[in-house]
């Protein structure tokens, strides 16, 4: 009798224990499954929405986003060209347990606090299109090398110009670390050649109606100017307006950057010398790729350029669509 309790409780016991290992298995399948079924939050602050260029970018992330069906849940917010408002909204993602945080800054010189908010909270942070002066160890950056932009710019404008005649560079904001690369870049080629003269730079803050006020402003100096280098295609419209408005179509070489589709209408009608291809879509879809794949855990590298491209008159057709 006794032989037969001892094996009635071993019996139980094994019940138990199996029990316990199918009940512990079904809650591993159901954290799996409930895992499977959260949606990647994807929070992006873009630095401000009135930007033409940085909406085609919107648009490629957006358009990405929704390939990778409802895996991810992308949401925008417009930083208004405030970073104290952008770095609130990065907060706010934090507080709301968002899995990526995608940071277009408006100020490349103050995105320490954002960066450091987001580290410690342990979430995933993705800067784009401009190049934050800090990036540590655990942080992305997806964009392009905006010294190359300068160089090809000025290197088109020197052939144009024969290597002789006075230059002006249209500068976006001092907050924008693609204002001060840029510039470099146009400096850096313009240095190789004795005869070509920078004779005035200033900002015109990437702002078109800004660049005809400046332009307008250099004009009435009559100083001789055979070429503009603007910083970005909005600059570079506004430049080209003033000009005509002078009467003067023809014989200022004007370059931008970016080949947003009305700098390739300028183009087409023979008033843009250059522009260069900064690839909005490349950009945008690179952005969101890079935060997906660091929220899936996935190896991604810190720095992710995407080239620029030179688009003159010759190659307009490739770029047209």
């Amino acid at each position: 009798m006794k032989k037969l309790n001892i094996w009635l409780v071993i019996c139980l016991l094994l019940i138990a224990i199996l029990a316990g290992c199918s009940s512990a298995e079904n809650n591993k399948n159901s954290k799996e499954v409930k895992k499977e079924e959260h949606a990647i939050k994807i929070g992006v602050s873009i630095s401000d929405f009135d930007d033409v260029w940085l909406m085609y970018m919107k648009d490629a992330m957006e358009s990405y986003g929704k390939t990778l069906g409802g895996k991810v849940e992308v949401v925008f917010v417009d930083g208004k060209d405030d970073a104290n408002k952008q770095l609130a909204q990065v907060e706010n993602f934090i507080a709301q347990e968002f899995d990526v945080i995608v940071v277009n800054p408006v100020n490349t010189q103050a995105t320490q606090p954002m960066t450091d908010a987001a580290l410690q909270a342990g979430v995933k942070l993705v800067y784009v299109n401009r190049l934050p002066d800090y990036l540590p160890e655990g942080v992305t950056f997806v964009g392009s090398d905006s010294v190359i932009a300068g160089n090809l710019q000025m290197e088109y404008l020197a052939e144009k110009l024969n290597g002789k005649g006075n230059v002006v560079i249209m500068q976006g904001s001092f907050d924008s670390e693609a204002t001060y690369n840029r510039t470099d870049g146009v400096k850096m080629i313009a240095d190789k050649y004795p005869n070509i003269h920078i004779i005035k730079v200033d900002t015109a803050n990437f702002s078109r109606e800004e660049g005809m006020m400046l332009m307008e402003n250099w004009l009435s100096t009559g100083d001789q100017i055979d070429a503009v280098a603007a910083n970005n295609d909005e600059m570079a419209i506004g430049a080209i307006q003033a000009i005509e408005a002078a009467g003067k179509l023809g014989e200022i070489l004007v370059g931008g950057i970016d080949a947003t589709p009305e700098a390739l209408s300028e183009m087409e009608k023979g008033r843009l010398a250059c522009t260069i291809f900064q690839d909005a879509t490349g950009q945008g879809e690179g952005a969101i790729k890079a935060a997906y794949n660091l929220a899936i855990g996935k190896n991604v590298e810190q720095k992710v350029w995407i080239p620029f491209q030179l688009v003159t008159p010759e190659n307009i057709d490739k770029f047209k669509k």
